[in-house]
């Protein structure tokens, strides 16, 4: 099996209400974003995706809807509210239904892109440059 991986970025802000350490607190990161797609060996084409569909791809699905917006759990009263005030000053917003853990993006962000990716095998989620979260089929 041959794997390839695109890499992207883009920064965000979010909180982890409940949360017994600092992440309780609003902050921001530098998500770095790979999205990995591969395909059997069987296969008879001499690529498993076009390096500029899949960043086209993940830039669209991914960046285009997070980067430099405020990503909050609907289900957390404390964050809505927070949102409801950025919002309400014209920022972005990005609303989800769970909590803005990186095992949480990296399994909405692989649904998301599914539809969209041949081949899709992984996604992977950074906060940190050595933190990391991986959602594979």
């Amino acid at each position: 099996m041959t794997t390839v991986t695109k890499t992207v970025k883009f920064d965000a802000a979010h909180i982890l209400t409940n949360h017994a350490g600092m992440c309780r607190n609003l902050h921001g990161h530098t998500y770095r974003v790979d999205v990995s797609a591969s395909r059997p060996d069987d296969d008879p084409g001499d690529m498993v995706i076009d390096f500029k569909d899949l960043k086209r791809i993940a830039v669209e699905i991914v960046c285009d809807v997070f980067d430099h917006a405020f990503i909050y759990n609907t289900e957390s009263p404390e964050e809505c509210e927070i949102a409801a005030v950025v919002e309400k000053n014209g920022m972005r917003v990005v609303p989800l239904p769970f909590r803005s853990t990186a095992e949480n993006l990296a399994r909405h962000f692989y649904g998301e892109l599914l539809p969209h990716v041949p081949g899709l095998v992984s996604v992977k989620v950074w906060e940190t440059a050595e933190s990391c979260a991986e959602y594979r089929s």
